[in-house]
């Protein structure tokens, strides 16, 4: 059976086509390339080592392989044989395409919006590591203002807001650790 260019077997007047016959995909016009070439030939030999072919249709599958130009040639070799690594690129199924009539409407896109003074609260707690401390009753009074507005809002921005409560008490915690010690060793 002669393969013409373009991937298709001539059938000779008056047979049907066989009907392992792979059915055209968009790859099937591809070049392939030696390798392609090599991997078909690797199949039809263990096709044939295994008895799924006779000596004859291996010559001639062998030469037609050596001969192809397309994916879809090579695949048309094998389209009978199980194989183990895909000759052609896989097509992926999606499945049938949804009208864009019956789509649910597109969301529109809606930015979320981060609390101002949870970011108040978070720069000034991180200020308070170059201004020692100075910054910690600030940065927790915001911090304690942006909590309470997180919970009654949809805003973001609780991260911040913790982090600017986390470093303003231990800057507090800090000045009152060295007064106290100051207190103490004065006495």
């Amino acid at each position: 059976m002669a393969v013409q260019p373009w991937g298709q077997p001539q059938q000779p007047y008056g047979q049907q086509p066989q009907p392992w016959q792979p059915a055209q995909s968009p790859q099937s016009a591809m070049r392939a390339a030696h390798a392609d070439r090599e991997r078909t030939v690797d199949v039809l030999k263990a096709a044939y080592a295994e008895g799924r072919l006779t000596a004859e249709e291996y010559s001639q599958r062998f030469d037609a392989a050596h001969r192809a130009q397309t994916y879809g040639q090579l695949s048309h070799l094998v389209g009978d044989l199980p194989s183990g690594p895909m000759v052609a690129p896989q097509i992926s199924q999606v499945g049938p395409v949804v009208p864009q009539a019956f789509l649910p409407p597109p969301m529109p896109y809606v930015p979320v919006r981060t609390n101002g003074l949870a970011i108040a609260s978070m720069v000034l707690g991180l200020l308070c590591l170059p201004t020692f401390g100075m910054l910690g009753v600030p940065a927790v009074v915001t911090g304690h203002m942006a909590k309470s507005q997180l919970k009654q809002g949809h805003e973001e921005g609780d991260g911040m807001a913790t982090a600017g409560l986390v470093i303003g008490w231990l800057s507090i915690g800090g000045w009152a650790m060295m007064i106290l010690l100051a207190l103490a060793s004065s006495v």
